[in-house]
Order: C-alpha cells, then structure tokens, then sequence
C-alpha cells in the first residue's frame, strides 16, 4: 500500500516538472503589438531622462541665451506700431548726437596740424604714431573710435619715417561721418525697420532730397514725380536683381549712386559731369524726352512699333518681341517705369545687373544658358536686316565661332549668364544679336580704330 502511493506521488512530481519544463520552453504569453509600443517608450523615456539628467550639469548656456526675436507689430495693433517708431526715433536721435559736428571737426583738424611731424613731404603734413595718440586723447571721446592702431595702420603706405598723411586720416573721418549721417538719415525713412527701403521709401527720400539739391533749382515741380520715378529706378535696376521690391540700406551706402546724386550739391558742377551723371536735371529730362518722342499716339506707353525707333532704331523685331514677352506691360504697351528699365539695360551692357537683364530676354528657352539654336535664332533677324539695307550678309557660322571664342565658356557647347560676365565681353556678344548697328560696329572694328588712328595723326601735325 505505501509502496503504490509512493509511487503515485513520485508520478506527480513527475508531471509538474515536465509541466514547469515546457512553461519554460514556451515563455510568458506574447504581447500585444500596443504593449511593446508601451515598453519601448517607457524604456526610451527611462533612459533618455538618465542621460539628459546626466549633462545637465555641462550645457548650462541655453539658459542664459538673452531674447533675439521680437515680432514685428500688427497693422491693427497701433499702440505697439506708435511705441515702436517712437523708440527707432529716439534711437536714431541719440546715435546722431553721437556723430561729430562741424565744429568738433574744425577742432580735430586744428589739434591734427598742431602735432604734424616733419618733414613735409612736398606740401603734405605728416604724423607719427606717437603724435597721434596725443591727438586722440585731446580730441574727445567721440573720436576714440577713429584713434586706433588699425585705422592708423590701413592708411600707412611706405613713409619712410613711419607716418601717415593727416588729409588722408581727416579725410577717412569725414568720409564714415558722412556714411553714419546718410545711413541715420536713410533709416528714418525705414518704416519696417528692417534695414531695408522700400520703393516707395527710397521715393520719399529723394523727393524730400530735391529742395537741398542747387543742381535740381530749374525742375519745375510738375516734373518732381518723374524725376523720383527715374532716379528710383536706377537704384532698383542695379541694386534689387531678384526684384524683391526693397533694398538694403548697406547696399545703398556701398555703390557709388549715392554719391553721385549728393553730387548735385555742387553748384559749381562741370557740364561734362552734369550729362554723365544719371541724377542730373539734363540727364533725367533726356530720356524723359526720349520717352515721350518715342510715344507718338500721346497715351503715355509705348508700343512695339514705337520702341523700335528707340535709339539708332536697329533694334531688331525678335528682340523687341522678348522684350515684350518678359517685361511687364499693360495691354501690351510699356510704361514709364518698364521703359528705364530698358534704357539702364542698354545704357549700360558691361554691368552685370544689365546682362542678366537682356540674357534673360536672349534665353528663349528659359533653360539658364544659350546654344548654338538661341545664337541662330536671334542672329537669322540681323540678317534679314542686313538683306534690307542692301548688305551681303554674314555667315552664322562665322558669327557663332566668333562668340565662343570670345566667351570661352566652360561648356563649349553653352554659354551660361556667369561665362558671359566672367569673359568681360558680354556688351560685345549681345550687341551683335540684337542690334543691327551694334554689330555692324563690331565687324568694322579694325576700320574704325584705322579711322580714328588717322584723325589722331591729322590732328597732331596741324
């Protein structure tokens, strides 16, 4: 009897073993698809809490990071747009105050000619280093920014005795006095306070502009609008490629065209300087003039028909038609604005502002380059021209050798806008797809340089 329930219980302990066994052999019950999800997160979360709470103690820095952005004020919000002029205006009032005055710079040049150092070089005084330091330190702090071994090294040259000339120095002072007094007074005319004008920003400025300008007394103020109009656009043809509709204050300060208009201060200022000066009362009434000769119907645009006799009209009738393909018009004539644009095109064909001007118009294909077929294309019209006015005419092929020969593009077989910039031949190249009398002009180079080599040699033995 003992014997067969020991033997039971041994068949028992059996069976939950091979059971334990197999419980193991199979694992838990699978999870679901959402639990490991679950688990992974949890594990994520676990450690990379351990590991950001590890390097808390390293990068400390994010939380002294002082506020960079301020959103700009809302057109509804206008006690924030009010506060906000306001506070650029006291701004600018304080960094005017900053600037030097008049008499300050009489001073400065006074203390300059007191501790020249000789010997004079012909008629120009010198001044060591040492000496302007003492300069520097009786001038004032305004002018501590201009006191400094950079600024005294930049106009060094090759003075023997280590010098530099005090007109120079001076005159580099009153030059960034100036830049700081236009960009003050540029950036009052900022109204987004971005650094930035706007069309009608920089319109405002120069229309204000014109009473301080002597050279401007003889415009009658009928005129004012187009005069703002023509000068305007000059600074956005050259200075807004991508045709944003706003230019940097920077970049404004940067070119010469600031100057140039400044320039009509002079009452003094030569003829010959008044007609190669955009900005002047001659300039502007030129092609204003031209503009309205051009208009023979009096509605105030112009046609095709009637921009073709713009110029020595040779022009030819592929081009006109990119032009009004790509510029805008207004029931398929130009105006005014679209016009300068056009004439700072021509006017100025070595720029780069003025190539991608007309390559834009050449690039028929819009592809960013020109072929051999956009060559031809515009070519085969001063052909036609050169049929009409009695002229054997050119072979292409000699034309097209010749334009890649003076391009030399990277591809052999493309000419891409930055080839044409870079061969400094670009005026040349797109004078002869598009006008009849510039390439006539070009293919009678050699003559013309004999012509004016003989006429040189008349003149010098009369």
């Amino acid at each position: 009897m003992c014997a067969r329930w020991g033997g039971a219980l041994r068949g028992m302990e059996w069976k939950q073993a091979l059971r334990g066994r197999l419980a193991a052999c199979t694992g838990p019950a699978k999870k679901s698809e959402q639990e490991l999800k679950d688990e992974e997160m949890e594990l994520f979360t676990k450690y990379y809490m351990e590991w950001k709470g590890g390097r808390k103690s390293v990068n400390t820095s994010y939380m002294n990071i002082p506020r960079f952005y301020y959103r700009l004020p809302a057109e509804d919000e206008v006690l924030l747009q009010k506060l906000r002029e306001e506070s650029r205006a006291v701004f600018l009032q304080r960094k005017s105050r900053e600037l030097l005055d008049n008499e300050e710079l009489q001073n400065l040049w006074f203390l300059l000619d007191k501790h020249q150092t000789p010997p004079l070089i012909g008629e120009e005084a010198m001044i060591n280093y040492e000496s302007f330091l003492k300069v520097g330190e009786k001038a004032g702090p305004k002018c501590k920014q201009f006191f400094t071994a950079k600024v005294f090294a930049k106009l060094l040259h090759n003075d023997p005795y280590g010098r530099i000339s005090i007109m120079q120095f001076f005159n580099y002072v009153m030059r960034k006095v100036w830049l700081h007094q236009t960009r003050i007074g540029l950036s009052l005319y900022d109204v987004a306070g971005q650094g930035y004008l706007r069309e009608s920003d920089l319109e405002n400025y120069i229309l204000e502009l014109i009473p301080t300008l002597p050279q401007l007394d003889g415009l009658e103020k009928s005129f004012y609008s187009f005069y703002v109009c023509t000068a305007v656009r000059k600074f956005f043809f050259f200075l807004d490629p991508l045709r944003t509709g706003k230019i940097k204050i920077q970049d404004i300060l940067a070119c010469s065209f600031l100057d140039d208009l400044l320039e009509l201060r002079d009452e003094e200022l030569s003829k010959e300087s008044q007609e190669t000066n955009w900005f002047s009362a001659p300039s502007a009434l030129r092609v204003y003039g031209q503009y309205l000769n051009l208009d023979k119907d009096h509605n105030g645009m112009l046609s095709k028909e009637e921009l073709s006799r713009y110029g020595t009209g040779t022009l030819t009738n592929i081009f006109l038609d990119r032009v009004f393909q790509e510029c805008l018009t207004y029931d398929g004539e130009m105006d005014y604005k679209t016009y300068l644009d056009f004439v700072l095109a021509l006017e100025n064909r070595k720029e780069p502002a003025a190539l991608q001007y007309i390559f834009k118009l050449l690039d028929i294909e819009n592809k960013g380059y020109l072929n051999v077929f956009s060559l031809n294309y515009f070519f085969r019209a001063i052909q036609e021209q050169m049929k009409i006015h009695g002229q054997e005419p050119v072979s292409f092929q000699d034309v097209k050798d010749e334009i890649f020969d003076m391009v030399k593009p990277k591809d052999p077989y493309k000419i891409s806008l930055q080839d044409l910039i870079n061969s400094s031949q670009g005026d040349t190249v797109t004078s002869i797809l598009i006008d009849l009398n510039g390439f006539w002009t070009y293919e009678n180079r050699e003559v013309l340089v004999a012509s004016d080599n003989d006429n040189t040699t008349d003149i010098d033995d009369t």
